[in-house]
């Protein structure tokens, strides 16, 4: 009789589970792999082949490795310096989605700090954060509820079983978050404590946006907490790649591209 040919979510699925095996294992030679997951040579190094091409692992001779976690991602004072004009572009489209009055939330990541510095601007918002600095750039005008728990130096914010249940009995009508790292609609972050606590964030705010530049795309970190069709929005650059942006619109998640211009460029005439 014929072997019955896999369906391609079933092959997708094992792809999906060969790379968190070697996620979590750092690397790992071919031949194991191929005996760990019980399918042929040819059809691992396929899997592989497929892996590698969308950068989600790097493939050697014999083995596969991941990724490095972000060391440089994890470090705060780092990240607010990088692609600082498309951030800064992301606020322009994201404090369109704030009205007077609301109550937001927003995390801790450093994609965000040019928009809470505009959500100071507007007028009777209570903002929730996780976030020092971002309560520090909030300044007077804005009521801010900060959700403390245990300090994490790196990242100037608080993580823990007390920020997730202060996050369970609190509400806000938009929640922005931003991630590390987007693989193909998968969402990541380099600490379990942050992916925990940016899946908690969702059940918290009656609408969700993912503010993410392009750099973010086609990158893994150790702890997957989501997919972009968790939010409801997803703004983006339009030097974000194509595919991503088709798995944000299959999740049914709309998604906003905009413009941005680098330092010392002008734009196109």
């Amino acid at each position: 009789m014929s072997k019955t040919r896999p369906s391609d979510a079933s092959v997708e699925q094992r792809r999906r589970e060969i790379l968190d095996y070697v996620i979590e294992h750092g690397e790992a030679r071919i031949d194991d792999l191929t005996a760990h997951f019980g399918v042929s040579l040819m059809t691992m190094h396929r899997d592989l082949d497929d892996l590698a091409d969308r950068r989600l692992l790097r493939k050697l001779r014999g083995r596969v490795e991941a990724y490095p976690a972000f060391t440089m991602e994890n470090a705060a004072r780092f990240r607010g310096t990088v692609n600082l004009a498309v951030k800064e572009a992301l606020a322009d489209a994201a404090i369109r989605q704030v009205e007077p009055g609301q109550t937001v939330f927003v995390d801790d990541s450093t994609t965000l700090f040019p928009l809470v510095r505009r959500l100071a601007e507007v007028e009777g918002l209570t903002v929730i954060t996780n976030s020092l600095h971002a309560a520090r750039l909030l300044g007077p005008k804005v009521d801010v509820v900060l959700a403390g728990g245990r300090f994490h130096h790196e990242f100037d914010s608080c993580i823990g079983p007390d920020v997730l249940a202060l996050l369970e009995r609190i509400h806000a009508d938009v929640g922005f978050a931003s991630v590390s790292a987007v693989a193909v609609g998968r969402l990541y972050h380099p600490d379990q404590d942050y992916a925990e606590l940016k899946k908690a964030a969702l059940r918290t705010s009656n609408r969700n946006v993912l503010v993410v530049d392009h750099s973010k795309f086609g990158r893994t970190a150790t702890f997957a907490h989501g997919v972009v069709g968790d939010y409801d929005l997803l703004i983006t650059d339009e030097s974000t790649p194509t595919e991503e942006i088709e798995a944000a619109l299959n999740a049914s998640t709309a998604v906003e591209l905009v413009e941005y211009v680098e330092e010392g460029q002008p734009y196109d005439s």
